[in-house]
């Protein structure tokens, strides 16, 4: 199983940064994951957070591929709705020049109506979209109506969907599934062998909301306070716009700490404890399924550097070699379909 950080790059009043002091870091630690051994980078795609969470993922991939030379670069997601299929096609192509063929390209539909409005999109029609522009993109490509064309044949492209009905979307796209939950694994093979798709070409993988630590106890101070601002961050911005749901509640993050995912597209659970317990929980929750990507926040909103390089530090020496014996299920494992 291959192992990876994530980057949002939220920058939070409370221990507010020089934002070119936080970006121009970035391509120094893309160097340091690089240097770590670590097998990708992530990033993803927000618009109007009051924490400035990062709106231009493509952008800054293209930095980190400018700065490294193996590592594989993701979008964990694009919102595809907010952007034109033509433009995605181009700036994906870009970065994977850029990188020498090392783009992992994540789309998702988004749920937020001010980030809509702010790009004039329809939410309504979000999967539909998000469908299309997967599509699109792969025409747009083999077609050459976009150039210059990628330096990989087959760019990845993997849906984000968290939940079984995306699952099953992801698959009869015949393209990846940007989830590690192996309760997805089912649909997902189904909506291959739907779409017509051989089920031996299935891939699945994305993030883990997980942090680890060599004394749980003694960290739990400090992460927990950083915890608190990402979660409330999300359950605040993500109900901006919906008038039919609850007021926001700030989250108690010991609360979250002692939960595991529970409805099938949940990510509302928070992993806390030593490289063993962490990798133990990943094993359990991609078990039986193509997993063969997994990643890890790389800093929680706040973080100074120094913390952020000690964690990714962690995360290569302490988690990323436990993780590594783990071997991904093949279909014919899994569903008892020859290859």
């Amino acid at each position: 199983m291959d192992v990876g950080v994530y980057f949002d790059m939220r920058n939070p009043m409370k221990w507010r940064r020089d934002p070119v002091e936080l970006y121009g870091a970035f391509p120094e630690l893309c160097e340091e994951i690089e240097h770590q051994g670590l097998d990708s980078i992530w990033v993803t795609e927000h618009h109007g957070f009051s924490d400035d969470y990062l709106p231009a993922p493509l952008t800054l991939l293209g930095a980190a591929a400018a700065r490294t030379r193996r590592v594989r670069l993701g979008t964990g997601v694009v919102v595809a709705p907010l952007h034109e299929a033509a433009e995605l096609a181009e700036q994906a192509a870009v970065v994977d020049l850029l990188s020498g063929g090392r783009l992992d390209l994540g789309l998702g539909a988004g749920y937020r109506p001010p980030e809509f409005d702010l790009y004039h999109a329809d939410l309504g029609t979000r999967y539909g979209v998000n469908d299309d522009r997967a599509r699109r993109i792969r025409e747009l490509w083999s077609s050459r109506a976009v150039t210059p064309s990628p330096a990989q044949p087959r760019v990845p492209i993997w849906m984000g969907y968290l939940g079984p009905k995306g699952a099953r979307r992801a698959g009869r796209l015949g393209e990846f599934l940007l989830s590690p939950d192996a309760r997805n694994w089912e649909p997902y093979r189904l909506g291959l062998i739907e779409g017509g798709h051989d089920p031996s070409i299935a891939r699945m993988g994305g993030g883990i909301q997980a942090w680890i630590s060599d004394d749980p106890e003694r960290d739990w101070p400090i992460v927990r306070e950083h915890l608190a601002e990402q979660a409330n961050s999300y359950r605040l911005h993500g109900r901006m716009g919906y008038s039919d749901l609850p007021p926001y509640k700030p989250v108690d993050p010991d609360v979250l700490r002692d939960r595991r995912p529970r409805g099938r597209t949940s990510t509302d659970y928070f992993v806390f404890g030593t490289a063993a317990e962490v990798a133990e929980f990943v094993r359990d929750f991609t078990a039986g399924a193509p997993v063969d990507t997994v990643y890890f926040w790389a800093a929680l909103p706040g973080m100074q550097a120094d913390q952020v390089a000690a964690n990714i530090r962690a995360v290569a020496t302490d988690l990323a070699p436990l993780l590594r014996e783990i071997k991904p299920s093949t279909e014919h494992e899994t569903a008892g379909v020859t290859r």
